[in-house]
């Protein structure tokens, strides 16, 4: 028995994979991408219904938008939604947006 007292057993899996990701940094990547699931919730169902995020990494937020003057518009917001993504988003926050222009703009987004 340790100088501490206590039993020492094994350690749950949920906090062995926590340490690991921190040790590795990727659990601020993990984070970044809990966004994507709340794309629709923040932005709305109008620009939801062009625009649909399909990736993050390093702290950038990748968005596909179906035409190129959504992609305009989106660009003059980019600031407000940097601020409503990141609110309450703790270490999971995005630094920045890149829009592109969908390779399919006919296709939902």
């Amino acid at each position: 028995m340790s100088g501490s007292g206590r039993e020492e057993g094994p350690t749950p899996l949920a906090d062995a994979l926590g340490a690991f990701l921190r040790k590795k940094g990727l659990d601020r990547e993990l984070k970044g991408q809990e966004l994507l699931g709340r794309w629709n919730e923040v932005v709305g169902e109008r620009i939801a219904g062009v625009a649909q995020p399909s990736g993050v990494a390093r702290g950038v937020l990748y968005v596909e938008v179906r035409s190129s003057a959504w992609m305009s518009e989106l660009n003059l917001m980019k600031s407000e939604l940097l601020r409503r993504l990141n609110a309450g988003a703790g270490e999971g926050r995005v630094e920045r947006i890149v829009f592109r222009l969908a390779e399919d703009p006919g296709a939902s987004p």
